[in-house]
């Protein structure tokens, strides 16, 4: 397999700063997401969503004073532009449920700005339907969290389904941080997103695990460590190449798209770089910490050394 460089990159000789910056992302995010908590969709929470299109010149400032004369001072507030005709618009989320008082505030605001009851559309949300899709929502995570782990356990090893499952967690309270700290709005199709990005990150993880098991039964000349690093810079450009080639279309969902499109894209985008590089700095790392405490491998450490100093294995080893 072709390797983007000529030496190997020492990557497991820095795992304890790759430890470090993964604790303190963790810390920050689960701080973040405790004290000022997540921006819940109205399918979560529950609501009625108000978009009013083709709004011509009228200001943020406009339309909130707008909403506080109708009473509705705790509208959240979020400027759009149509993607067919680039008009501008709004959309208005108020936490009323019930439909019919939602439409006349609607109506009613409408006809303070002068805007016809054409150009708005409203869409309600009952909170026992918002409950019903965190419910199934978090089914679905702890399902997918028990299939890989009794996959991994029965292609290759328990040990691989835990860390492959701890880095696949990792991950996700990552981006759950940075939406708690951006203020993003958490849809459906953040879920989705987030799902998604469980099938990524674990991907990247099977391909490196993989290569390392591969490598190591075919030499006992060095420790499990040494391998491990080794067998990471072999799939490197691979990694790089899937990451890149998967960003590129999702970037442009980002720039480019639709609303629903960006609450997808901008998921993924982060999703995809932790996946990508926590298989290469966590991942791999407990992996190899974990298996080169067993006997055979302790031996082989003693022996040979882990050999992060300077790799030559690379010199050695056959593909």
């Amino acid at each position: 397999m072709a390797r983007p460089f000529k030496r190997d990159i020492n990557f497991l000789k820095h795992r304890r700063i790759f430890f470090v910056i993964s604790t303190i992302l963790i810390i920050v995010s689960v701080v973040t997401f405790f004290t000022r908590g997540l921006n819940y969709g109205i399918e979560f929470v529950g609501g009625t969503s108000i978009d009013f299109k083709n709004t011509g010149d009228l200001t943020i400032d406009q339309m909130r004073s707008a909403c506080e004369r109708e009473g509705l001072t705790g509208a959240i507030i979020q400027t759009t532009v149509d993607t067919r005709t680039g008009t501008p618009g709004f959309i208005v989320r108020i936490a009323e449920t019930e439909a019919y008082v939602a439409s006349a505030h609607a109506d009613r605001i409408a006809a303070d700005l002068g805007f016809s009851s054409m150009d708005v559309e409203v869409t309600t949300v009952g909170p026992g339907w918002g409950a019903e899709v965190t419910r199934t929502s978090l089914i679905a995570f702890v399902v997918a969290l028990a299939l890989i782990i009794i996959y991994l356990a029965i292609r290759f090893e328990y040990k691989m389904g835990l860390v492959a499952v701890l880095k696949v967690v990792h991950d996700l309270i990552i981006v759950i941080g940075i939406y708690a700290i951006v203020g993003r709005e958490v849809t459906p199709n953040v879920i989705a997103a987030l799902l998604t990005i469980m099938g990524y990150s674990l991907y990247d993880t099977v391909v490196v695990f993989h290569r390392i098991n591969d490598n190591m039964s075919a030499t006992a000349r060095h420790s499990f460590m040494t391998v491990a690093n080794y067998s990471i810079n072999q799939v490197l450009m691979r990694t790089i190449n899937t990451t890149l080639s998967t960003l590129i279309p999702v970037a442009a969902m980002l720039f480019f798209g639709g609303e629903t499109l960006k609450d997808f894209a901008f998921a993924m985008m982060i999703g995809l770089v932790l996946g990508s590089s926590s298989s290469i700095t966590l991942a791999s790392p407990l992996y190899a910490l974990w298996k080169q405490r067993e006997p055979k491998f302790k031996k082989l450490a003693k022996k040979y050394g882990e050999g992060l100093d300077e790799f030559t294995v690379a010199e050695l080893l056959t593909e």
